[in-house]
């Protein structure tokens, strides 16, 4: 399917449109998002490690923060910009999402990483296009399509020309997932603060960086992501619409897990949009009070906005 098709088809997404003025002019006025602020570290306080919280709703501009500028470990939320920085490639013309791209024995990830591609392709090298790969990374977070798109797009370092470009900062992109799986402290180099992935959420909700047609299939993966469904989307009532990115980290041999994450833009009742981004970092608590806390954080947030 063309990805103009696509998009066509996806125009009914809650995700593509802000709630009609009409919607928003009789509600009832909730508490601020800022009254928030201690709610949020209460919530924090129990997760044994360090949290970083940043939540807005997109139409208005309100937000909230909880160690908004702190660096964290990003795992898996990375490929988040980088399925951006390919989207934005299919837009300018050299790279299509229908072409084929030969993966290399070499390039699959070691078993010690997670692949549902390279369990479905056992024998080695493969061909795939660059629409299942890019499926694959956002839907299934898959660590071998996303060091193949970090290949094609040019490597990190392109990723973040492009992040500079939209004028997003306090993101890092600085290694592909087989490097970052050599050793706990490499997971550091690809950072993000809260802030800077409120801000990367927002100008994908604005459509910028990201053409309408690749917004519109990118949200579309994010919200039939198969990771973390205990996190964001944990205590939201039952259907809402998630649009999302998870990250983890292994737990090493002393219980400390440096990375629980989910960030992503949670369609609230009216067809407002509310941006969520929680990172837990350095945590020694077990992964249901880890993945507790950012279900809970987001609650409160939709539980300040929604009506």
């Amino acid at each position: 399917m063309k990805l103009r098709l696509l998009t066509a088809l996806l125009l009914t997404s809650s995700f593509l449109a802000p709630a009609a003025p009409a919607q928003q002019a009789g509600a009832n006025r909730q508490r601020s998002l800022s009254d928030l602020k201690p709610r949020l570290q209460e919530i924090a306080n129990s997760s044994g490690g360090r949290v970083g919280a940043a939540v807005e709703l997109l139409e208005t501009g309100e937000s909230v923060s909880l160690d908004g500028e702190g660096r964290y470990p990003m795992q898996s939320v990375y490929k988040l910009p980088i399925a951006m920085a390919v989207l934005q490639r299919v837009e300018a013309g050299s790279l299509k999402l229908d072409e084929q791209v030969r993966v290399a024995e070499d390039e699959v990830a070691p078993p010690r990483m997670y692949s549902p591609l390279r369990d479905r392709h056992p024998k080695g090298a493969f061909e795939v296009s660059m629409r299942e790969l890019l499926r694959t990374m956002m839907v299934e977070s898959d660590n071998t399509a996303c060091d193949v798109l970090l290949r094609v797009v040019g490597g990190p370092a392109k990723v973040e020309e492009y992040l500079r470009g939209v004028g997003l900062d306090n993101i890092a992109v600085a290694t592909t997932e087989r490097e970052q799986s050599t050793g706990p402290e490499v997971q550091y180099r690809n950072w993000a603060t809260p802030l800077g992935m409120l801000k990367l959420l927002r100008a994908l909700h604005e459509g910028r960086g990201v053409s309408q047609p690749g917004r519109a299939l990118l949200l579309q993966l994010m919200t039939e992501s198969t990771t973390g469904p205990q996190r964001l989307k944990g205590k939201l009532p039952a259907g809402t619409a998630v649009a999302h990115k998870t990250g983890t980290s292994g737990t090493d041999a002393a219980g400390l897990t440096r990375a629980t994450n989910d960030v992503g833009i949670i369609t609230l009742p009216d067809g407002r949009h509310l941006a969520v981004v929680v990172f837990v970092s350095e945590s020694k608590a077990n992964a249901a009070v880890r993945e507790g806390v950012i279900a809970r954080i987001a609650r409160a947030a939709w539980d300040a906005t929604a009506r």
